[in-house]
């Protein structure tokens, strides 16, 4: 009988395949996903409920964030939440996890037991794996950055053998210069381009007062996911929802080629009020405008 692991080889070395030809990677345009971080109090109390409120919303992708210290997707093993996700009518395509030097105890970081997160991810069915955020002790000088793009290539070697991609999502603290430089370049040129891409989260690069579509331009094909939210016109520049705010995403989305976009997720890191009227605001603006 074939073992999981064997299965997940097998599975990896056609996934190697589709990795080493990104043409055979048709964006779905139809997709519309969602980060779940952004009904995280809900996904906490109830992850099934919620997850059905999220398909009836309307969205069919979904990005997860609780792997890290858990090893569990939302309390769930891996055939258990993907059976729930396919239940809804959604797939998993990407998920967060931590980097792990700031926390070395922890498992299902990157620095920790990482062959075993690529595993469960394989098994419920993503093809990005995404390091999330620097905690504020894993930053320090462009020596430190250059450190850290060598743990994302091992990393990303890793992924590629379960048939994954790594990726690496940005805030602000990434182009606060150290010695003339972002250290965000850094991790760009210090990374194999192939074993790790980007995730751009389009409000912080604006919070950054840095350019997407320029750096679309610079790095093509480097950033096939995106963090779509908005940002409010208020001093504060505070989240809001897509469509509510200053960010010209109709514009931005023209570029999408350019970017390698294959997947792009709702994101509202803090809300109003409900968080599902929220993500009910920004998929009504994303359907009409952005697809």
């Amino acid at each position: 009988m074939t073992s999981r692991r064997s299965f997940l080889k097998t599975s990896a070395v056609l996934g190697t395949g589709l990795l080493m030809a990104p043409n055979l990677f048709a964006r779905d345009k139809k997709a519309i996903g969602v980060q779940l971080y952004t009904v995280r109090d809900a996904m906490a109390k109830d992850p099934v409920a919620t997850l059905a409120k999220v398909a009836k919303v309307g969205f069919n992708t979904v990005e997860g964030a609780t792997y890290t210290g858990t090893q569990k997707f939302y309390g769930m093993e891996p055939a258990q939440f993907k059976k729930v996700l396919g239940d809804n009518g959604l797939k998993m395509v990407s998920g967060h996890y931590m980097l792990g030097e700031g926390m070395p105890t922890t498992k299902g970081t990157i620095v920790n037991e990482w062959a075993k997160a690529a595993d469960d991810a394989a098994a419920v069915g993503l093809k990005y794996m995404v390091c999330a955020y620097l905690l504020d002790g894993e930053r320090g000088n462009l020596d430190h950055y250059k450190q850290t793009a060598d743990k994302l290539n091992t990393a990303g070697e890793i992924c590629k053998k379960a048939g994954i991609q790594l990726c690496y999502h940005n805030h602000d603290f990434e182009f606060k210069q150290e010695d003339g430089k972002y250290p965000y370049e850094t991790l760009l040129t210090a990374t194999d381009k192939d074993l790790v891409k980007m995730e751009m989260d389009i409000y912080w690069i604006y919070r950054a007062k840095q350019d997407p579509i320029k750096l679309f331009n610079e790095n093509p094909g480097r950033f096939p996911l995106w963090h779509v939210k908005d940002m409010d016109n208020t001093p504060k520049q505070m989240f809001t929802e897509v469509g509510n705010g200053v960010i010209p995403f109709k514009e931005i989305f023209k570029h999408s080629k350019k970017a390698g976009l294959q997947y792009f997720f709702n994101e509202q890191d803090v809300c109003p009020g409900d968080p599902f009227d929220s993500i009910t605001k920004s998929y009504s603006y994303i359907k009409a405008n952005l697809v």
